[in-house]
């Protein structure tokens, strides 16, 4: 069955002209009408009913576009977007980009053909998208990661101060061969906590190694394979600084499954609290982020935007906690000199 996007490449037009011309608005070029209609018959489109009834309250809909749904970072995230959203009037419909630019910019040609009242967009690391909604006068807010060459409302964590006292925790520990596990090049967040670690490592006065680093997709897959890669190097890493929950969660399975001890033989923290995290042994020492503020303030700044679309726009970077637990923290009589 052909869709509006099928439409859309067969008249030469963008999604929201054939949006504006199956909902019969008289604000089309005429040629570009006709365009259309010639497409719609020769591919035998049928608007979809609940699509259109979904134009109809275009207004009071926002789209939130997230990298991994199965993350629970994410999911907190989007509570709170959905609780400032509610109060706000508008409801929220949920998309999941699973860190793909080309599944990401199918996301934004629907919001962009739906004509959302705003979008709060993770990005995968691709400018044009987030740009296209920019370019198209749609209230956007980008959380989490920042986008190079974009001029939007962000909203970010403190990612590189945050990394550089996870690893300046474990240095402090005792560790001497710290390794780390980042998410994928490009990535603004692994970016920034890499930049993190290397500072933490270099302020203490040791070197940055490019063999302690690997990266992974910020999964838990991801995370069980690098650190499986980590145990094979002679010497072998005795700490490790993990990128994010998933990935913690698959090192930590790994070192589980070598029968290596933590903290003991090998210290770690990762990045996210999950609520789970004092309940395992050990505890996990993690790098918690204010998950649900992150949302709510997105929102506040997507409402501040639908209000005032022409204000400049703002940057909001909010702190992250260093949550200790037993994981990094080695007996007194293991460390050196100790």
């Amino acid at each position: 069955m052909a869709t509006i996007y099928d439409v859309a490449r067969r008249a030469e037009v963008s999604p929201a002209t054939v949006s504006r011309v199956v909902n019969g608005h008289a604000n089309v070029d005429p040629a570009l009408a006709e365009r259309v209609r010639a497409a719609m018959r020769e591919l035998h489109y049928r608007p979809n009913a609940v699509a259109r009834n979904l134009r109809r309250s275009r207004t009071t809909l926002w789209a939130v576009i997230i990298a991994d749904i199965g993350n629970p970072f994410f999911t907190a995230l989007v509570r709170g977007v959905e609780d400032v959203a509610q109060g706000a009037g508008y409801s929220v419909v949920l998309c999941n980009s699973d860190d793909d630019a080309g599944k990401e910019g199918q996301y934004v040609d629907a919001a962009l053909a739906e004509q959302m009242a705003g979008v709060i967009i993770s990005p995968s690391g691709d400018a044009a998208n987030v740009n296209r909604l920019i370019d198209a006068r749609v209230p956007v807010v980008v959380i989490d990661r920042q986008a190079d060459d974009v001029r939007a409302d962000t909203v970010l964590v403190d990612n590189e101060h945050a990394a550089e006292l996870a690893t300046t925790h474990l240095i402090e520990s005792g560790y001497q061969r710290i390794a780390c596990i980042t998410g994928p090049h490009s990535v603004f967040t692994a970016d920034q906590r890499l930049l993190g670690y290397r500072r933490a490592l270099e302020s203490h006065g040791r070197a940055f190694d490019p063999e302690l680093v690997r990266f992974a997709d910020f999964r838990e897959q991801g995370g069980y394979c690098a650190m499986a890669a980590l145990l094979t190097l002679r010497p072998r890493p005795d700490a490790v600084f993990a990128g994010n929950n998933l990935t913690t969660v698959g090192a930590m399975e790994c070192l589980v499954d070598s029968g290596i001890e933590v903290p003991g033989e090998m210290g770690m923290v990762g990045f996210d609290d999950v609520p789970w995290a004092h309940l395992v042994r050990p505890s996990l020492t993690t790098v918690a982020q204010p998950t649900y503020e992150l949302g709510r303030t997105a929102a506040d700044l997507l409402s501040q935007r639908i209000a005032n679309p022409n204000r400049a726009p703002s940057t909001i970077t909010l702190n992250t906690k260093l949550q200790i637990r037993d994981s990094s923290v080695r007996s007194v009589d293991l460390r050196p000199g100790g």
